[in-house]
């Protein structure tokens, strides 16, 4: 199954406007809360020099990037975890995600009204916050209720699973997120099981304006500070001006954007960041003079689930794989003299994938 980025964050951050950018899709973005209500879903490719790399000396006919599915969701408000806003219904669209991309507006625009009189991103965090905790807690407290009922009949049954919903509980109530708190392995298990959605992992986007480009100034120290104290990333990014850029000429878009001092585009940033939230790696094929084709699988995945990613006759029928790191073939320049000089190696089903891994399965029909 897919995984996915999902962009939350209050009304009128430009989250849509992030989306269009990333996707050129073209979601729906105005001015006034719930533009939208139905999830967006985008799939956008991965920028990778790797992958260049390999096509400039195989110089397939097709090229195919790995990429990243992106969800754009409707703006929390306060209250969503009782309904407020459709909170209930967004909060859901939430809970399908694998991971977090929390968009906090960090420009100012006296045409896009904000949810506050008061433009603070610490408090705009806050908000988003609180409410996901308190979806949290109603999800705990209602596996408590139904786990309490079960175990009056077997109570040695279920005395750990209570202890865990305790401790989980106790976590919640003290409003800290259950990501980066120290769990145990049933705390764990248990967390995404319930599927709650403060346990995702989640990153930070500081959307500026044009004129804040390229370090975003003190609002985004701000937030700076408070990813920083979490352990999590920030990305700034200035969501109008990129998605302005995503029509115009790469070469043209990147003039524009290091003449702004920025030397990555924003968008490529965010990809990246949120391609290693997921814990996903890229290996590669090389189909002849036909095609090379990046492939995104989480991090520590065997080479006999690759395959299947692959093709499931690929799985299916497995003998073993012929492997060459991306770093090998970049010294000697060819897949022939990697071969000559030793560097590729034949891999069994337990083998894990390396993230750069060019990957040669060989299989029965």
């Amino acid at each position: 199954m897919a995984v996915e980025l999902g962009i939350v964050g209050l009304p009128n951050v430009g989250k849509s406007t992030l989306f269009n950018a990333l996707t050129k899709a073209h979601a729906a973005v105005a001015s006034y809360p719930f533009t939208t209500i139905e999830p967006n879903v985008g799939v956008v490719p991965v920028p990778d020099q790797r992958l260049d790399d390999i096509v400039a000396i195989f110089k397939p006919e097709k090229t195919v990037p790995a990429t990243l599915r992106v969800v754009d969701i409707a703006g929390l408000v306060r209250g969503a975890s009782q309904g407020e806003g459709l909170g209930n219904q967004f909060l859901g669209h939430i809970r399908t995600v694998d991971a977090i991309a929390m968009v906090v507006r960090a420009f100012r625009n006296a045409d896009i009204p904000h949810v506050t009189t008061e433009l603070d991103p610490g408090a705009d965090v806050e908000t988003v916050r609180l409410e996901l905790i308190l979806a949290d807690l109603e999800a705990v407290e209602r596996r408590q209720e139904k786990t309490r009922t079960a175990a009056k009949g077997r109570p040695a049954d279920y005395g750990a699973e209570l202890a865990t919903l305790e401790s989980l509980h106790a976590c919640l109530a003290s409003g800290q997120p259950v990501r980066g708190t120290a769990l145990s392995a049933a705390e764990s298990g248990l967390a995404r099981e319930l599927n709650l959605l403060t346990a995702k992992p989640m990153l930070y986007v500081a959307n500026v304006g044009e004129d804040d480009l390229p370090a975003g100034g003190p609002l985004v120290d701000l937030l700076r500070r408070l990813a920083a104290s979490e352990g999590s990333e920030l990305v700034v990014i200035c969501a109008e001006c990129e998605a302005g850029l995503a029509d115009w000429p790469a070469e043209d878009a990147s003039a524009y954007l290091r003449e702004l001092g920025v030397d990555k585009a924003g968008l490529e940033r965010f990809i990246h960041a949120g391609y290693g939230l997921l814990n996903l790696i890229t290996f590669f094929t090389t189909t002849g003079g036909k095609e090379v084709r990046a492939w995104p699988i989480p991090r520590g995945t065997p080479v006999i689930e690759a395959a299947g990613r692959i093709h499931t006759d690929m799985q299916r029928g497995f003998i073993r794989a012929e492997v060459l790191g991306y770093d090998d073939l970049m010294k000697v320049g060819s897949p022939t003299a990697a071969r000559e000089k030793g560097l590729m190696h034949l891999e069994g089903r337990d083998y894990v994938v390396q993230d750069g891994d060019i990957v040669h399965i060989r299989f029965n029909v």
